[in-house]
């Protein structure tokens, strides 16, 4: 028999005997390039949905439904020292309403990983007998010892569960000491639009087994919806902010009004921002509080925008103009316990998510869509990048990007950054009269909240540079320092647009140079201060 031994050629696993003048078998990201191309000339065959029963089950009786930690993949026995990737399959059912196709791939070659349904524990016998034998498995998730107080650690598990790919094309994602909150996408089609969005999924997948104490692993997926298929990479490598390098090749089955590229998804209810529901004693709940991009103006110059986040009355859809985009992420920058004082959800330990744009994307716009919701239990948040140019029928799109889960104090631009937006009436108090006998009606009081060395080390005064639209009005603003709380305090007092809302825009300068994140908010027609 032939001896074997094995390498990476053009990001393929390739076996190699010994005495032979070529591989014997290989796999990687060409493989599966070339089954999205086909599977797009072909018609699109939607996936056979699991039993009504599974669908049908109540969120926590789902929940009950575990894969047993003895049957993960690549399970071993902890070594010191030693650190190592274990798979964990996710059931299929609730809102996993198909199955996918898992496959390892080792020195061996490609093997199907086939649905064994004694690796799950049941809620009662009833329901575990009418699983069926060729049920599938819905997903996966990826466990690695992050050795951190991650509140995702069991003790029978040699690792943290880090990364899960479950659910049409979303993964999500966290760093050391996070829980689980916001999701990203392979693919968003036609998000916010009056046509109604699809929802790619992936269908297929192919798990790489990592060599022994290797740090990073790799998956790849195949993507298939009515509009387009795709082939997607992913290089995972968990860390205290958790990195995936994608790379991606689509094809369009169809004309696509509206593809959005590095999907991001999350939730926001309500915030300091926003007035409070009836009812809610809760300070806020959201799993981000705001959209971050970074955008290179110049050589020179770069700006760094934040966009806080809002729960509208009616879908809202914001297109952000940039000259060339560097990343963009939704954050989650309340840290504090008692920014929620929710002590079962823990939103404060969400983790944010950051896109590193490492390709030349070309020409277009980060998308941010707002849906109104009326619970925390729905995802109302999604950013995505939308390219310039159509995409139709036959077109082929081929990007690249790091993807990056964690504290989003790993993905700040290092310059003055927004802590906090508050809104409320600009008449504070009716029974006090304004000292410069102006009309308060209809006014409202916007403070924006900065922190940051450039601000504390700043050799001239911090003075505050506003805008808003020309049938508004700025009425007053300035700045003041806040040193027992660390903070610099922008207050404006805003006339807003009749029956309009009102854009606003702010940043904080040192002399003429910019020492703050640029600030935008849109100020609802009818606004959702609290009053």
């Amino acid at each position: 028999m032939l001896a074997k031994t094995t390498r990476a050629v053009n990001g393929c696993v390739v076996v190699f005997c010994l005495g032979a003048s070529a591989p014997v078998w290989s796999f990687g990201f060409v493989d599966v390039t070339e089954k999205a191309q086909a599977l797009a000339q072909t018609p699109y065959k939607a996936p056979v949905a699991v039993p009504d029963f599974l669908t049908a089950l109540p969120y926590d009786r789902y929940q009950s439904i575990r894969f047993k930690p003895e049957a993960n993949l690549w399970r071993q026995p902890a070594s010191e020292g030693e650190k190592h990737f274990e798979v964990m399959m996710v059931p299929a059912g609730s809102v996993y309403r198909h199955s996918v196709t898992l496959n390892e791939v080792d020195l061996e070659g490609v093997e199907p990983l086939i649905f064994n349904r004694d690796n799950f524990t049941y809620p009662s016998p009833d329901l575990a007998k009418r699983i069926p034998a060729d049920l599938g498995y819905a997903g996966f998730r990826l466990t690695w010892p992050l050795q951190a107080s991650s509140a995702i650690k069991s003790p029978e598990r040699q690792g943290n569960q880090f990364l899960v790919f479950a659910g049409a094309s979303y993964f999500r994602g966290v760093g050391a000491d996070n829980g689980f909150g916001l999701s990203a996408r392979g693919l968003a089609i036609d998000t916010g639009l009056p046509s109604g969005e699809e929802f790619p999924a992936f269908t297929e997948f192919w798990l790489e087994r990592p060599g022994t104490n290797s740090g990073t692993m790799t998956v790849y997926a195949l993507l298939d919806s009515p509009s387009a298929t795709g082939a997607y990479r992913f290089v995972i490598t968990p860390d205290t902010a958790t990195g995936i390098e994608v790379s991606a090749r689509l094809f369009a089955r169809s004309n696509i009004d509206q593809i959005g590229l590095a999907p991001l998804t999350s939730m926001f209810y309500f915030g300091e921002n926003t007035r409070q529901p009836a009812g809610e004693w809760r300070p806020q709940v959201h799993d981000s509080d705001g959209l971050l991009i970074q955008d290179e103006k110049s050589a020179e110059l770069t700006e760094w925008v934040w966009r806080p986040l809002l729960n509208p009355i009616s879908l809202r859809m914001n297109y952000f103009q940039v000259t060339n985009l560097k990343g963009f992420g939704l954050m989650q920058r309340d840290t504090r316990f008692d920014d929620f004082s929710d002590a079962e959800a823990h939103y404060e330990k969400r983790p944010s998510a950051w896109i590193d744009n490492t390709d030349d994307w070309g020409a277009g716009e980060v998308v941010l869509v707002e849906i109104p919701t009326s619970s925390e239990a729905n995802d109302n948040i999604v950013a995505f990048w939308k390219p310039r140019q159509k995409v139709g029928q036959g077109a082929e799109l081929s990007f690249q990007y790091r993807l990056r889960f964690g504290e989003h104090t790993a993905f700040d631009g290092g310059i003055g950054r927004v802590v906090d937006t508050w809104v409320g009436a600009g008449r504070n108090n009716a029974a006090v009269p304004d000292e410069n006998n102006r009309n308060l009606d209809g006014t409202w009081r916007v403070i924006v909240d900065f922190e940051g060395e450039t601000l504390n080390v700043a050799d001239v005064p911090i003075v505050s540079e506003v805008g808003t639209s020309d049938n508004a009005e700025i009425m007053e603003h300035f700045v003041e320092h806040l040193p027992e709380q660390g903070i610099w305090r922008l207050s404006m007092l805003v006339k807003p647009a009749p029956n309009n809302d009102t854009p606003l825009r702010a940043r904080l300068l040192a002399g003429p140079n910019a020492v703050s994140e640029t600030w935008l908010y849109q100020l609802p027609a009818l606004t959702q201060a609290r009053e």
